[in-house]
This record gives C-alpha cells, sequence and structure tokens, in this order.
C-alpha cells in the first residue's frame, strides 16, 4: 500500500527564497509537511536584515509569507543553526529531503592593494548595523567627510541615500536610531560614487535613481556623463540616462546635504593610506586620478560564509537538484544575482523540481517524522512562529514615535521577547 503520510521537507533559510519556494511547493504537491529553519530567531531573513531600513514597501512582502506561516503544513523553527546546532547530514536523517536557501551574506572583499586599511567597510554591514541585525556592532563606524563607494549597483544606490537624507526622510522607518544619529552627528560632506560600468550599462535600477531625484537632498555631479555614446532601443538604458540627466540638471537644487559625485568608466586601483584611508586611486582612461577618501564602501557582491553548507563548494548552477534529497534556491544556486522578483521565479523552478521527484516517485514519503524527532533539546532550544509573533509585537510597542518598530539588537533580547508567555504592556518601557 502507498504511503498516506506527507513528504517531509526541511528548508534552511527563512528569507525570500525559502518562503517562496515553500509557497509554491504547496500549491504544486499539497501533501507535503515543511519545516522553515533559520539561525536567529526571527523569519524573513533578507527582507528584516538586508532590504534598506527605509523601503518599506519592499519589505511589505512578510504579509504574503505570514500567510504561508499560518498554513498549518509550514512551521517555522528559529534559532537553529545548521552546522552549529546540528549538521546537514544530522538533518538529512530526520527529513525526506533538504532544501538549501541560505544566500550569500558576506561582503565580496575589494582584491586591490590597500583594501585592509581600517575605513574600509563591506555594504552588508553597513547595511546589517541599520537594520540592527544581532551580528553587528550597534554603532555605525565613523566615516569621516569623504566618502567613496565602489559600485554602482542597488546596493550601491542605497548607501547613497542612506549617506544623503536627513532625519525627517526616515519616518515610517524601522532604521537603528543610535546608528543613524551617531552618523547625522557628523554626516559625510562630500560623496563620490566610483562605478566602472558607462551610465547606460550600470547595474542600478532607473527607478532607485529616481528615487534620488525627489529626494530634496543632496546636489549631484556626473563629469563623465557626456563622455559616452547615447543608447537606442534599450528602454531601461534610456530610462536610467534620462533619471541621471534629471538627478544632475543644474535647476534641480540647491537643497542641503552633500555634494555627490557620480564617476562612470572608472575602475579603483588602490586604496591609500598609512594606517587607515585617506583616498583611492583610479583609473579613468588611460590616466590615474586621486580621489581624498576618509572611509572606502563598498558595494560589489556577495559571496559564501565558512558555514557547513558553504563548505559543500558548489558550483552556481540552473538547477535545483544537488542530489537525491538535497536541492537548493535563490542566491545558493545562482549565485549572488537578482533581486527579490527573481528569487521567486528561481524558488518556483526548483519547486517544480522538487514536486516532479515526489510525482515520479523518486521522492518518496518515508519513516521520517521531521522536527517532531529532532532531538527534545534542539526542540526546547527553537523559536517557533507564534514565539516570533510576541517578538515582532514587543519590537512594536517600543517602537518610538515615527517608527514601525524597534529591532532588538541582541540574540538573547530577542529569545526574552519571543518566550514571554503574555506580554504585559504595563511593564514595558517605550
Amino acid at each position: 500500500m502507498p504511503s498516506t503520510a506527507p513528504v517531509q521537507l526541511a528548508v534552511i533559510g527563512s528569507g525570500p527564497a525559502g518562503c517562496f519556494f515553500a509557497q509554491s511547493l504547496l500549491r504544486s504537491s499539497p501533501a507535503t509537511k515543511i519545516t522553515v529553519f533559520d539561525r536567529l530567531p526571527s523569519p524573513f531573513g533578507l527582507v528584516r536584515y538586508g532590504v534598506a531600513a527605509d523601503h518599506q514597501h519592499t519589505k511589505a512582502i512578510t504579509r504574503q509569507f505570514e500567510r504561508l506561516f499560518a498554513d498549518e503544513r509550514v512551521s517555522f523553527a528559529g534559532n537553529i543553526a545548521i552546522g552549529r546546532d546540528l549538521s546537514l547530514h544530522e538533518l538529512r536523517e530526520h527529513y525526506d529531503a533538504v532544501i538549501l536557501a541560505t544566500g550569500l551574506s558576506a561582503d565580496r572583499p575589494l582584491d586591490i592593494p590597500g583594501s585592509e586599511l581600517s575605513g574600509v567597510h563591506g555594504a552588508g554591514v553597513i547595511t546589517r548595523v541599520l537594520n540592527s541585525h544581532p551580528d553587528e556592532h550597534v554603532k555605525l563606524p565613523q566615516l569621516g567627510d569623504d566618502v567613496v563607494i565602489i559600485g554602482g549597483g542597488n546596493v550601491a544606490i542605497d548607501l547613497v541615500r542612506f549617506l544623503v537624507k536627513g532625519r525627517d526622510d526616515y519616518l515610517g522607518s524601522d532604521i537603528a536610531d543610535n546608528a543613524l544619529a551617531g552618523y547625522l552627528a557628523h554626516p559625510a560632506r562630500r560623496i563620490t560614487l566610483i562605478n566602472r560600468s558607462r551610465p547606460a550599462q550600470a547595474k542600478s535600477d532607473p527607478v532607485m535613481l529616481k528615487e534620488l531625484v525627489t529626494l530634496a537632498r543632496a546636489k549631484y555631479l556626473a563629469p563623465d556623463l557626456r563622455s559616452f555614446d547615447p543608447v537606442d532601443g534599450d528602454r531601461v538604458a534610456t530610462a536610467r540616462l534620462a533619471a541621471l540627466d534629471a538627478l544632475t540638471a543644474a535647476d534641480r537644487g540647491p537643497y542641503p546635504g552633500p555634494e555627490v559625485v557620480l564617476r562612470f568608466g572608472t575602475m579603483p586601483v588602490r586604496v591609500f593610506g598609512e594606517s587607515r584611508v585617506e583616498g583611492v586611486e583610479i583609473a579613468v582612461d588611460n590616466r590615474l586620478e586621486m580621489i581624498p577618501a576618509s572611509s572606502v564602501l563598498t558595494a560589489i557582491g556577495f559571496h559564501g560564509d565558512n558555514s557547513d553548507i558553504a563548505a559543500l563548494r558548489l558550483d552556481y548552477s540552473e538547477v535545483g537538484k544537488i542530489e537525491p534529497g538535497l536541492y537548493r534556491t535563490g542566491w545558493a544556486k545562482r549565485g549572488p544575482v537578482g533581486a527579490i522578483p527573481e528569487n521567486r521565479m528561481d524558488a518556483k523552478h526548483v519547486a517544480d523540481e522538487v514536486a516532479a521527484d515526489i510525482a515520479n516517485g523518486v521522492l518518496v514519503a518515508s519513516d521520517r517524522s521531521g522536527f517532531a524527532t529532532l532531538p527534545k533539546t534542539l526542540i526546547a532550544q527553537s523559536v517557533s512562529y507564534d514565539d516570533w509573533q510576541r517578538l515582532e509585537q514587543h519590537e512594536r510597542y517600543i517602537a518610538p514615535a515615527g517608527r514601525v518598530r524597534r529591532k532588538l539588537t541582541s540574540t538573547d533580547e530577542m529569545l526574552a521577547a519571543a518566550r514571554t508567555a503574555q506580554l504585559d504592556e504595563r511593564n514595558l518601557t517605550p
């Protein structure tokens, strides 16, 4: 007789890639049971900690995922790190299949001389500090008067937007106010964005550039903008050039804030300084230029960390299946390319692979019983979705005026709030 037990699946990572996968698989293979693991007590990964704090319209995608976790076939198991609390091999002994949706969290290093100097910081670190990630320091590093950003994609534009904004521009956000206050006490006076691409081929979305245009802050210059041939027939490139024209128009200001210089078709050659950053040398055409810098922020991509999963050293692929019973999706599969919409499509393709294996009898329900059979100490350590909802309620309650929440900045604080059986608001201090 065929088994009537559900196929037990473990998804490692509760960010968009993992949640989109679970959504898609439940539609095509309803007789499945899914546990979504995360090493943090909170779900939603990149959305909570990687999306810019002032982009609440993007973070609102968690409303979809809330409906996912309301499904009785899906459970959340936070505060469990695969590779630290349980090996990948041990996890696979309890589930019929495991899906890696861990993403790539470490900043790609800047591979030029001087990149080890004090004052060089990755965009991922800065973004996580501003999003109150428990792995990061509460305070931002001192950036100084002259900030150089290396990179030209959306993450680089996120950094520009943060550096030019004033305090009132963060109403309705969930930014870490201590970090914001530290920066605004000594904001940058000059910002230089070094982009190796030509203006039309830059990786930034035109919508992101238009947001800078409408922001009543900063003065923008682009000395290289007119030195490149125009692009015909490419709608995105045309929109990008139009946004750059509007951003650097002489009649746009005057607005308060720093001066921002956008350099296109340039390459960083070295970071120079004695004990810390003093400047960046760039190659422009066949000449070298020196740009003063008190700090350098890199937005040149991401790579894997040293976790148990990254140690698999897998090549990126268009196929989700690694071997029978083991799959991957999102950046763990394709590399650090594409944003949330691309992760949605990728997750659907991998869910289709898994669903096909279930339908063809390649992946079948066994005597594995999933989460309930994990060690009791691990189950007690885990944070459920109900626990998370208590934590979220707490963060929303203690939020100051003008903020949608105030994220707790340490795992211990998060666990304490998550495991409080009943929040007593009389004892909470906003």
